[in-house]
């Protein structure tokens, strides 16, 4: 009889853990996802920046996020960088620092020790010299080691593949099967340790996309996930608009816009050159590099996201790239006039489209 009560019991707490499962899995694939990349965060913090409310008012710079709506943080990763930032240990300590505030994390693995896009991939270092056998083994360890420890919500392979990632070897031109196999790894490795993590393939732009995920089309992944930036994809909302409903209609996947950003000024608040500094890189009239410009742009955003079927959500890149090392500074932030903070480090009203449906 006690062994019986026993079973029952142990069965009972089985199927409530796996409904419990299944109800946060729900949740999340039905939350809209209001994202911000802030991956410099941790080394911008240690300059011990203050940061402003709305009201002008000091208030923590990650509360304010989350008081504004944000309810996902996207985070590079890099195998072996230089100098450590966006490596695995600040990594997985900020996760761990921004899952207790309540967020959900989505991890951008770049597959290499500095910036991957579609101009470069480079293998990381200590992987260059290792076979396609050798290199497919520390691929599945990396991803493994990722997912167990870090256990993000939501994790890209690869960032920005257009061309492929782990170049040579996973040159999607030169190497088209080893691109796919090396991607196959990377998501079966994912699917084989997490039920709940949502796997995303990342694209930069919008022209040539339904050729690259024709290429994958076989592959196991949850979400299709799309660089938009004026001056670099078209500064034709249409087009977004309309390559984003060809898209859905031919994978029938989850979309959303996993980076964009707009200029609030076209000034600047330190000596690093700016990437965007003239009127030609923006969209003209309707959105002026003005506080209000950038709001607008980023609504519109939403809003087409919003009115995609399957679209689930959008992430702003450098929402934290303020001048945080003073306005002489030669090596520091291209992108303080596309942070969702002004000059003097006060929220931007463009951080409300976040509480907006």
């Amino acid at each position: 009889m006690k062994a019986l009560l026993f079973t029952l019991l142990f069965l009972l707490l089985a199927c409530s853990e796996d409904n419990i499962e299944k109800q946060e899995n729900s949740q999340l694939e039905n939350e809209f996802v209001n994202a911000v990349d802030i991956s410099s965060y941790p080394e911008i913090s240690l300059s011990n920046p203050k940061f402003y409310n709305e009201s002008g008012v000091e208030e923590n710079f990650i509360q304010q996020l989350k008081n504004n709506g944000v309810n996902t943080i996207r985070l590079r990763l890099w195998v072996n960088p230089s100098d450590l930032h966006s490596g695995f240990e600040e990594v997985k300590t900020f996760s761990d620092q921004l899952k207790s505030m309540g967020f959900k994390i989505w991890i951008s693995l770049h597959y290499s020790d500095t910036w991957a896009d579609p101009a470069q991939q480079i293998t990381p270092i200590s992987w260059q010299n290792l076979n396609f056998t050798e290199l497919s083994i520390k691929v599945k360890e990396y991803t493994k080691n990722v997912i167990l420890e870090i256990n993000p919500d939501y994790i890209q392979i690869g960032n920005e593949i257009n061309n492929g990632f782990l170049h040579p070897l996973g040159n999607i031109h030169n190497q088209p099967q080893q691109f796919k196999d090396l991607l196959a790894l990377a998501i079966d490795t994912v699917r084989e340790n997490s039920t709940s993590t949502q796997i995303i393939i990342h694209f930069a732009g919008v022209n040539n996309s339904l050729w690259f995920f024709q290429q994958i089309e076989n592959l196991d992944y949850d979400i299709i996930g799309l660089s938009y930036y004026p001056i670099w994809h078209d500064k034709n909302l249409l087009n977004l608009k309309e390559h984003l409903n060809q898209l859905e209609n031919n994978f029938n996947k989850k979309i959303l816009i996993a980076e964009t950003a707009y200029p609030f000024t076209l000034d600047w608040n330190d000596h690093t050159n700016n990437i965007v500094g003239e009127n030609q890189q923006l969209i003209l009239p309707d959105f002026p590099a003005t506080p209000l410009g950038q709001y607008n742009f980023l609504a519109e955003i939403k809003s087409i996201i919003q009115q995609t079927p399957n679209g689930v959500g959008l992430c702003y890149w450098g929402a934290e790239l303020v001048a945080w090392k003073g306005q002489d500074a030669v090596d520091a932030s291209s992108w303080e006039n596309q942070a969702l903070f002004d000059f003097q480090n006060k929220v931007l009203p463009a951080i409300k489209i976040f509480t907006e449906n």
